[in-house]
């Protein structure tokens, strides 16, 4: 198994609790997006900020290994990982007006 993947696993394993709750706001806000942006957003900023944090150790790893022109690469493939599981993540902050 790849790192980055590796790394999604422990992120969602170490935090299970706060991804299950997301993945119960994600599949309604998928069906219904106006009225669940509101509780979207605030479950969805709680996720971005745990992903922040694994987004750095995985690549802190790769930087002090010498390995830093590939860092974007593997936070790209990161967040393609992520977005597998949520498709809908990069929807979080948005405002409906």
């Amino acid at each position: 198994m790849t790192k980055y993947k590796q790394i999604v696993d422990t992120m969602l394993s170490e935090n299970k609790e706060l991804f299950d709750s997301f993945e119960w706001v994600h599949s309604h806000y998928a069906k219904n997006p106006k009225a669940w942006q509101r509780t979207y957003n605030i479950e969805g900023e709680k996720v971005l900020a745990v992903m922040r944090k694994y987004e750095d150790i995985l690549c802190r790893k790769s930087e002090g290994a010498g390995y830093s022109k590939f860092s974007s690469n593997l936070a790209e493939k990161f967040h393609e990982e992520v977005k597998s599981r949520f498709p809908k993540i990069d929807h979080v902050g948005i405002i409906n007006e």
